[in-house]
């Protein structure tokens, strides 16, 4: 879940922030707040953002481990590099784009 703390330092890096439940107390003087409508489309956007990589961090949990490749490489072993290949191919279709 994408907070509300996220999105304002999405929005303004540089700023410095306290967020309480609902509220945001804005510590940076030079700078000026930015409305909750704001608050609420960044927080939406980086929620999209975070949802359309879920394929990528489930894919990445269940990968083989590289090494088994990389050994297969140096003992020259094409069915150890296949095995790991056919491995990668069939998570890439379990969790698709």
């Amino acid at each position: 879940m994408i907070t509300k703390f996220d999105a304002i330092i999405s929005l303004v890096p540089d700023a410095k922030i306290v967020v309480r439940g609902d509220e945001v107390e804005w510590i940076s003087p030079e700078i000026s707040p930015i409305t909750d409508d704001q608050i609420v489309n960044e927080q939406d956007r980086l929620q999209t953002q975070y949802d359309a990589k879920d394929y990528q961090r489930k894919r990445a949990l269940e990968y083989p481990d590289f090494k088994d490749y990389l050994d297969g490489v140096v003992k020259n072993d094409t069915v150890q590099i296949q095995a790991y290949i056919n491995a990668c191919n069939a998570i890439k279709a379990k969790y698709p784009k």
